[in-house]
């Protein structure tokens, strides 16, 4: 069975595939799962 990822986990992965390091932003509600990965 394959493993379930939810957007938040998509993005990080797409930030890290693409040699991200730092992020910036105002957290709050809808953003809060990316910034608690």
């Amino acid at each position: 069975m394959e493993k379930q990822i939810n957007g938040a986990q998509i993005v990080l992965q797409a930030l890290r595939d693409n040699g991200v390091q730092h992020i910036f932003g105002y957290p709050g509600g809808a953003v809060l799962p990316i910034y608690d990965e």
